[in-house]
């Protein structure tokens, strides 16, 4: 072995992954719910702190979180079932969300969806306003939440030597069967494909049994991710220090986000389609209107009613005029 290849080894990540927290004797919870309710509470105490100084009334911003929660569990759902059609053979299967299999950009266009059908638009409410309220509590929701998913080994992606490379030492691997009990953990994937992970390493192969990688342990995209997101929360901190033009602060999450989806599903294994994820053709897409968005606030003088940040924030007699009246 090389000096290279050993410095690299000693520099993989690894811990042994926890699917449970047990509980007494009968009694357990998942790391990555957990970690996904913790998140969408953290991210609703701030929509709740947020929304307010932007002219949505109490009752309102309440009315946002539960729609938003509805919307996000059947979107989230609804992603991941639409991107993993062969998996699914009945209604039950579809239903069956206790089991795992959830779209995080999809819970996300969900809860959009919802909030905007349900309360934005039949009370009237400025919907960039709404967006803008929910900037900083959905990147970091997904923060909290990608702890919980390091937790339990979710979000596994290729087989790779780098110093970020994450290594197998033990548990149950979410979206892999560790059932032999001999530190061997294998899915099987889209056409056939097979991804093998052990203490070893990992291996990563064809249906035919042709290897299209292999390495000391695999890209941890959750991690990845995590990285990713953190400095995107403080950015949007930063940024709602100031009056912004109404949209700024969604369309910056958007553009930085989808930006950083984009990048890291290529080292996801994952369904592909057309040669890209679910999650990526999602991304391209609020990337794309993003920027479009972002360049034409920039080209475009800001009028009276443009200022519509925390500081600059609509009075509470106008909360029910329509977008069209204040924007």
């Amino acid at each position: 072995m090389s000096f290279a290849h050993q410095a690299v080894t000693l520099a993989v990540l690894s811990w042994k992954v926890l699917d449970r927290f047990h509980i007494g004797g009968s009694f357990a919870i998942s790391p990555h719910g957990l970690g996904i309710a913790m998140g969408f509470l953290a991210g609703a105490w701030i929509f709740m702190y947020e929304a307010p100084k932007r002219g949505y009334p109490e009752d309102a911003s309440s009315s946002v979180i539960f729609w938003a929660l509805i919307g996000t569990l059947v979107g989230a759902r609804l992603g991941y079932v639409f991107t993993h059609l062969s998996e699914f053979h009945r209604v039950v299967d579809v239903l069956a969300i206790y089991k795992g299999g959830i779209s995080q950009l999809g819970g996300v266009v969900g809860a959009i969806i919802a909030s905007y059908l349900l309360v934005v638009r039949p009370r009237k409410l400025p919907f960039l306003m709404g967006l803008d309220s929910a900037a900083i509590p959905i990147p970091l929701g997904v923060v909290i939440g990608r702890v919980g998913d390091l937790i339990i080994g979710d979000h596994l992606g290729k087989p790779t030597s780098w110093l970020l490379a994450f290594q197998y030492h033990g548990g149950n691997l979410s979206g892999y069967d560790c059932a032999s009990g001999i530190g061997i953990c294998t899915t099987v994937l889209a056409h056939g494909a097979t991804q093998t992970i052990t203490a070893r390493g990992a291996l990563y192969q064809a249906a035919n049994g042709s290897i299209i990688g292999r390495g000391v342990g695999v890209h941890q995209t959750a991690l990845y991710d995590f990285l990713l997101t953190m400095p995107l929360v403080l950015l949007l901190v930063f940024l709602n220090r100031k009056p912004r033009r109404a949209g700024i602060l969604f369309f910056t999450y958007a553009a930085w986000y989808g930006t950083g989806r984009i990048i890291t599903d290529f080292l996801r294994v994952e369904n592909h389609f057309f040669g890209l994820t679910g999650s990526q053709w999602t991304s391209a897409v609020g990337v794309a209107l993003s920027l479009a968005v972002l360049v034409r606030f920039a080209l475009r003088p800001r009028g009276p009613g443009d200022d519509e940040g925390p500081i600059g924030a609509v009075p509470a007699e106008e909360a029910g005029r329509s977008p069209a009246d204040l924007e």
